[in-house]
């Protein structure tokens, strides 16, 4: 199946024994080569695990083998990899999403139950939905980023792509709390799963999102809606930033933060020349180089970092009013192959209506809620920070009461 797929980069022909778990290439596994499928690293094997590895392996899980992403995750359609594209597991003529595509296409083809992604501004959540899988964003610091190859620091979260909403609260349990070696890494416990009764909730329905969305993503929502309706939940329109705000934002800090973190690979430590970096790697760089010079600063990065303020005084607001936020996680179903190929901004447009959440650091999660045609449609419940609990059992409560579950 994955011949066709290319969901991996690395299979483990002898794993340990264990619960199979598939990693986004971007996450290092001591021994086990990690590539972020760029071909500067592409012979790169780390002589350590990431904490979150380490913590998978200690709670019985096996690692069986790497996935296939965007490059150093500068995507969302797995396409931007070096190591070919990954293909969506419900129609191969279209794109898994990214830059984790190639976990959510492992899970959504029953490859593996559990896989592990990172999510920088929808790339976690986006594949989730266009291959029919459920992923989970954490709040921000909630995981530890000690082992991941750091695309933009300040967004950048590990978090699990599974089958149900209750399969990702148990690897959440597991990769959680706090770590001495992330200097970003929250001060708190691991989550804990715990059984809520969800009543009365007030749900917040973004319209600016709606707007975005083809008409029949907006008739999936809409029946997502009314199932918690008819489990006596309220339905609030509210009046959040346009999405498309975030775009900017995100561009601009994501790029200066890929132009430092990416100058760590010289081609001298280690890895390969800078010469092997792709077009869009290079895009990047070179976008984030100029936003941070002295000339460019103040216009585009400092302003850049007052807007993100702006949106994450929006998410605090919104949640003095309501419990959660709810929208569609995509404007679109899959897109076909060759749709980001000639788009630099392809990624941005995608993941839209999950960037304003990442850029804020609160969690969320995407949840599968039908078909339209062959492709699968995702909604996303977005919380205050650190409301894991409450969106996992919200998202098990569509679960348990769906009819159109897949």
């Amino acid at each position: 199946m994955d011949n066709k797929l290319n969901a991996f980069i690395t299979i483990i022909e002898k794993p340990a024994s264990g619960i199979p778990i598939a990693i986004k290439d971007n996450i290092c596994t001591k021994n086990i080569k990690t590539t972020a499928a760029s071909n500067v690293l592409k012979d790169f094997i780390p002589t350590y695990s990431a904490t979150i590895i380490e913590r998978l392996e200690a709670a019985g899980y096996s690692v069986i083998g790497k996935t296939n992403l965007d490059a150093f995750a500068h995507g969302s359609s797995t396409e931007n990899s070096d190591f070919g594209v990954t293909h969506n597991p419900h129609d191969f003529d279209c794109l898994p999403g990214g830059s984790s595509g190639g976990s959510a296409a492992a899970v959504g083809a029953g490859l593996v139950d559990f896989a592990l992604g990172t999510e920088t501004a929808g790339s976690i959540r986006q594949p989730a939905a266009w291959c029919g899988v459920v992923g989970l964003k954490p709040t921000y610091g909630y995981v530890s980023r000690f082992g991941v190859i750091a695309m933009a620091s300040s967004m950048d979260c590990p978090g699990p792509i599974t089958k149900t909403a209750t399969d990702a609260a148990k690897i959440l349990e597991i990769i959680s709390g706090h770590d001495p070696l992330d200097a970003t890494s929250l001060n708190v416990p691991p989550y804990k799963f715990c059984k809520l009764k969800i009543e009365n909730l007030k749900i917040g329905v973004p319209s600016s999102y709606l707007k975005i969305v083809t008409p029949e993503i907006l008739e999936k929502f809409n029946q997502v809606l009314e199932v918690y309706k008819k489990l006596g939940h309220e339905i609030v329109e509210i009046e959040m930033m346009d999405p498309s705000i975030s775009i900017a934002v995100y561009t601009i800090l994501q790029r200066a933060e890929v132009s430092s973190n990416l100058s760590r690979y010289d081609g001298i430590r280690y890895g390969g020349p800078r010469t092997v970096f792709n077009q869009e790697n290079e895009r990047r760089i070179l976008t984030g180089t100029y936003v941070l010079a002295a000339g460019s600063y103040d216009q585009y990065y400092l302003k850049a970092q007052k807007v993100r303020t702006l949106i994450i005084n929006d998410f605090d607001e919104q949640f003095k009013n309501v419990d959660i936020i709810m929208a569609p996680t995509t404007p679109t179903t899959a897109l076909p192959i060759g749709s980001s190929t000639d788009d630099p901004m392809f990624g941005e447009n995608a993941d839209q209506l999950v960037e304003p959440s990442s850029l804020a650091g609160v969690p969320g999660i995407s949840i599968p809620c039908g078909f339209i045609g062959k492709l699968p449609v995702g909604f996303q419940i977005i919380g205050p920070h650190l409301s894991e609990n409450l969106i996992i059992n919200t998202a098990i409560l569509y679960e348990d009461n769906a009819n159109n579950r897949i």
